[in-house]
């Protein structure tokens, strides 16, 4: 065979296979398509078609009056299916609809939108998103009129999809406490604690896959969402805006690192605001939970003194306030360390009582040395029957752990007795702190803390909380009233005569820890104030955190006490309950009407009833009213207050003018003497302005 041949054999062989592999690939086509097409065709279906998520609406968040702190709010992606609307409609209107996306967006041009639409039209797409930009509800109903749109979902192809953001009515006010969670089901506060019920439960629908996304299929067989439910917490707006900006204060104005108050209700546990502000670069922002956190968990400093005067009274009841002891010069040498009193050359001999107004710590020492040197294992046991060992179980996620020494442990000193005593060598949070001292208030029973009252679907209340009784009698009445005694004293003569009221009494206790850097004390100080008002009804309590001032006056009573201060001053000025009763001194002339231009129609009327006078109500729903004598009666004529408007405050009281006010978030400036106000600069009825700043002038 000579060559010729023999590559033309070869050349035929690879024709012939060549063509069985063609046949073969066109058997397979045909087989696909037709014989086995049924099969692929719902194998693509199924791909394409798939079940995906509803999310339910996350619930609200309350505060104790129902005004709403967290919601969530409806917005809107526009997305549009081309291939939906019929030719002339979608003809008619692509050009208006171009052009009006184009002005509502403003970041493509008219002749964008309009080859947008009509190239996907033409390639056959189902779906193309607008624009990235999220719409709110009006805006989505005022681009449901549009052309084309107007035609809705399955005539028209417009697909509004929902994202639902959480939005909070008070911006940062509380925003910590508030919390957030993210995607990953990380975060903090309520929103995090309380995320299982404010979830709810996510419904299913079908999806169909399309170029560029997806799209709703709504075939009846999707489940509808369970939205979640609401939750009402303890926290009262007013309260916790007058809080944060008593904190804000102070903190700029000795530059410190962060700061935390909370105020409670002594006998329910309600806590009523919880303020938390770290310094940032560009202020100071709610970035941490320090009230209850493990970063806000410090030593107490001289705030402990009141559990170690507890420990002593119950374990030396013969203790007299008036007995006596020697602080000498202001230096008392403890083993190998020596420990100071802040005030320069010492106190000398005080008694008991003054140890503690004066913030003593050799006082405080020399008892501890004396009553417990022997048996410091009863000391510790005393601290861990009052609690303070413990955690409160409080209902936000992350209360830091008490971290407090006993006698067994390596790291128990010589000093560590001391120490202890005055509020060293050990770890409280400001919470911890202050449930203590809410006991005292309480007449020695220790509640817990709450900051959510119930949870909630619409009307329907799901679950109640009430506060926890954690310790019946955390001590004996004897200790408790010269406790008391004590704690109004530091307030009357002590470390923080500077907050003392002539309104209503306060008892508290100052306290000034120096912080520890790389293991050694420094000269930088953690500042407190914590204690309860009225004294003699205690009502609220409170505490006060403001770590590492800085300026001259760093102590407790300088920096955080006139925060208490404030705060307490505004509760006072908006509770009429807690106003002393107001008596009549002489009896009235029959003859002659009071002079009584205006004021609270509850208390007036009282005051009329007490004296005699005949009075008229001229259909008074309101709290407030104007008064017009009349022959030998007097008319009262309602006084409306209205939110976001002037009140009229002429002729009331002082206090009842600044309570008004207040609670209308205007700054008060006062002209004047005399016991009533003549006039107001701003008039009544006008809507409050930018300038929030009103003067009054009494006469």
């Amino acid at each position: 065979m000579n060559i010729k041949k023999s590559i033309l054999i070869r050349v035929r062989v690879a024709f012939l296979l060549v063509c069985l592999f063609a046949c073969a690939i066109v058997y397979k086509v045909v087989y696909i398509q037709f014989l086995d097409g049924q099969k692929w065709k719902s194998i693509s279906k199924e791909r394409r078609i798939f079940y995906k998520p509803v999310l339910a609406t996350r619930g609200n968040i309350y505060s104790d009056n129902g005004s709403i702190l967290a919601t969530s709010l409806p917005f809107y992606r526009v997305a549009f299916d081309p291939t939906v609307a019929k030719a002339e409609v979608f003809n008619s209107g692509v050009d208006s609809l171009a052009l009006l996306l184009s002005r509502f967006y403003g970041d493509k041009s008219e002749e964008y939108y309009r080859r947008k639409m009509k190239n996907a039209r033409h390639s056959g797409r189902r779906y193309i998103r607008m624009s990235s930009r999220q719409i709110n509800y009006q805006d989505k109903k005022m681009m449901a009129r549009w052309p084309i749109f107007r035609e809705g979902k399955n005539r028209g192809g417009v697909i509004f999809e929902k994202v639902e953001k959480r939005f909070k009515p008070f911006g940062m006010l509380a925003e910590r406490t508030i919390g957030f969670i993210n995607e990953d089901k990380n975060g903090a506060g309520l929103e995090y604690s309380f995320n299982s019920s404010l979830t709810g439960t996510d419904g299913e629908a079908l999806f169909e896959r399309i170029a560029g996304g997806s799209k709703p299929i709504y075939d009846g067989t999707e489940v509808k969402p369970k939205h979640g439910y609401d939750i009402k917490t303890t926290l009262d707006i007013n309260l916790q805006d007058v809080a944060e900006n008593a904190l804000y204060k102070a903190l700029e104005k000795t530059n410190a690192e962060y700061g935390t108050v909370i105020l409670m209700e002594v006998k329910t546990g309600e806590i009523k605001a919880i303020a938390n502000l770290g310094k940032t670069k560009g202020g100071y922002i709610e970035d941490y939970n320090y009230a209850v956190g493990s970063q806000g968990r410090t030593e107490p400093g001289s705030t402990f003194k009141l559990a170690s005067m507890m420990a002593l009274f119950e374990h030396a009841p013969q203790i007299k306030l008036t007995d006596t002891i020697d602080t000498g010069n202001g230096t008392y040498r403890i083993k190998n360390t020596t420990m100071s009193d802040s005030h320069h050359g010492g106190f000398g001999k005080i008694t008991v009582k003054e140890v503690f107004e004066k913030s003593s710590n050799i006082g405080v020492a020399k008892l501890m040395e004396q009553y417990f040197s022997n048996d410091q294992r009863a000391y510790v046991d005393y601290l861990h029957k009052f609690g303070l060992s413990s955690t409160l179980g409080f209902q936000m996620d992350g209360e830091a752990r008490p971290y407090m020494k006993s006698p067994e442990d390596k790291n128990w000193y010589g000093t560590t007795l001391t120490s202890m005593a005055i509020g060293y060598e050990l770890k409280l949070s400001p919470l911890q702190t202050l449930a203590f001292y809410n006991a005292v208030a309480n007449n020695g029973v220790k509640i817990q803390p709450i900051i959510v009252k119930e949870i909630s679907k619409e009307d329907n209340v799901i679950q109640s909380f009430q506060t926890r009784v954690l310790n019946e009698k955390v001590c004996s009445d004897e200790t408790l009233k010269r406790l008391k005694e004590m704690l109004e004293g530091v307030v009357e003569r002590g470390t923080a005569r500077n907050i003392s009221s002539p309104d209503y009494k306060v008892a508290g206790k100052t306290g000034t820890a120096r912080k520890v850097k790389n293991g050694r004390y420094v000269r930088e100080y953690s500042t407190s104030f914590v204690g309860y008002f009225p004294a003699d009804n205690p009502k609220y309590s409170c505490i006060v955190i403001i770590d590492s001032p800085r300026g001259v006056n760093v102590y407790g009573g300088d920096v955080a006490a006139p925060v208490f201060k404030e705060l307490a001053d505004k509760v006072y000025a908006r509770d009429l309950a807690m106003h002393k009763p107001m008596h009549a001194r002489v009896v009235p002339n029959k003859d002659s009407m009071p002079q009584v231009p205006a004021g609270s129609f509850e208390d007036l009327s009282l005051i009329c009833n007490r004296i005699g006078v005949s009075s008229h109500a001229n259909n008074v729903e309101e709290d407030w009213v104007k008064v017009s004598p009349k022959r030998r009666s007097l008319n009262f004529d309602p006084n409306p207050v209205l939110q976001g408007q002037v009140p009229d405050v002429t002729g009331m009281t002082l206090r009842d003018a600044l309570f008004i006010l207040g609670n209308q978030h205007l700054e008060v400036r006062v002209e004047g003497v005399g016991k009533r106000v003549q006039r107001q600069s701003k008039t009544p009825g006008t809507d409050i302005d930018k300038d929030k700043t009103i003067t009054i002038t009494l006469s």
